[in-house]
């Protein structure tokens, strides 16, 4: 299905091809192919539409968070792992250093700089408004096929939070301070409380009165606003442990990458969460961001989003899910014939989970916290996604 307009996409190419590269080639001499995908890059993503100038006058001017910004996006395309290798990229690359828009005869801004506007940047959420706007403007107004949910893992190099101490050792720990002397009084000692009884298994005495079960957190969530949700989704770093296509089980330390990507290989909506958190939560948050950003006709998700509260709330949004079953130890559903070739178009999510790792800078994580990796992470989808784009010319 056609995803955007290719009379569009054909004039920023010729644009960029016949006007932009020949005008940098006189400046800096020859373009390399990769210096050429950072050029269309950063045509496409215009950091500098989103970019605020601060300063006001008074001290050294600052350097423009909008050179700053396309060098981060020009990192993630040309694969460079850290900061330092981007400076000294900078360094050496005349061409490279004029496309993010630094002056040739100036000083490159030094690594502190360097960090505190990447600080900036993920504080204010300039990648998630950046792939928000491009993604309203180049396929808000067209029909998108298919829409793949998939999470993917994240390693991060932190430390894991440590989860809440059990509650056996909460008891005993405020046993023993109640027990000793207090400053007024060293004599006085407060009688420990009678530990809460453990809920007894199997069916309630005679009169004996339970709690009502809770709800499922999905079904919960059906019944919460956007940024309700968003606010109970967990972002501390931790363990997580996720089956791969061969039915292996691999672990790792720091997050997940929730995606929705489109059938044409552009991510629609991205949210992060911590690696523990089942896949299946995201769902529904990441349902309504794509709703407010694109149409489509089809969501599909693999067994682990296998529930009949999603299916419903699919379905109220106007989508048909084609969800792969979960048999949990009883028999299988499989889909029909139509719906099988459908549901092989879910293969664009995996394609992008790979390809943001290996070539635009998804295992290269050296920050830490989950607003910077998330910044992190959105420079490379912004570059992912340009280069999809760019693909539907063919």
């Amino acid at each position: 299905m056609n995803t955007t307009q290719p009379q569009l996409i054909m004039q920023r190419w010729h644009l960029v091809q016949h006007e932009l590269l020949p005008e940098l080639q006189a400046q800096v001499g020859p373009l390399t192919p990769k210096l050429e995908k950072v050029i269309h890059t950063l045509e496409w993503v215009r950091l500098e539409e989103f970019t605020a100038v601060s300063w006001c006058g008074v001290g050294r001017p600052p350097f423009e968070r909008a050179w700053l910004a396309n060098a981060f996006v020009a990192k993630a395309v040309l694969g460079l792992t850290t900061t330092v290798g981007l400076i000294e990229r900078l360094l050496i690359d005349r061409a490279l250093r004029r496309i993010c828009g630094f002056p040739l005869h100036k000083t490159l801004p030094s690594e502190a700089t360097f960090s505190r506007a990447f600080d900036e940047f993920a504080e204010g959420g300039l990648g998630q408004r950046v792939h928000e706007a491009l993604i309203k403007e180049h396929l808000g107004d067209q029909l998108i096929g298919h829409l793949n949910r998939d999470g993917t893992a994240i390693e991060a190099r932190e430390r894991p939070s440590r989860k809440g101490a059990p509650a056996a050792e909460v008891a005993a720990t405020a046993q023993q301070a109640s027990l000793l002397p207090t400053a007024e009084n060293p004599a006085q000692t407060s009688v420990p409380e009678a530990p809460a009884s453990a809920k007894r298994r199997g069916r309630p005495r005679r009169g004996e009165a339970r709690p009502a079960a809770k709800a499922s957190p999905i079904k919960r969530q059906r019944g919460q606003t956007l940024a309700q949700m968003l606010e109970e989704i967990p972002t501390a770093c931790d363990r997580g442990t996720k089956c791969n296509a061969q039915g292996y089980k691999n672990s790792w330390t720091g997050y997940k990458l929730h995606l929705d990507t489109a059938d044409c290989g552009v991510p629609i909506a991205a949210l992060l969460s911590s690696a523990s958190m089942h896949d299946s939560l995201a769902a529904i948050p990441l349902s309504l961001i794509s709703a407010g950003r694109v149409t489509n006709l089809y969501d599909l998700m693999d067994a682990a989003y296998c529930s009949a509260d999603l299916r419903e709330h699919s379905k109220n949004l106007g989508h048909v899910p084609l969800i792969d079953h979960n048999p949990r130890g009883g028999e299988k559903i499989e889909f029909s014939p139509a719906e099988a070739i459908r549901y092989n178009e879910r293969s664009a999510a995996e394609r992008s989970n790979a390809r943001l790792k290996d070539e635009f800078g998804g295992q290269t994580i050296r920050v830490k916290g989950d607003t910077k990796v998330m910044a992190h992470l959105m420079f490379g989808i912004l570059a992912l996604s340009a280069d999809h784009l760019m693909r539907l010319r063919r």
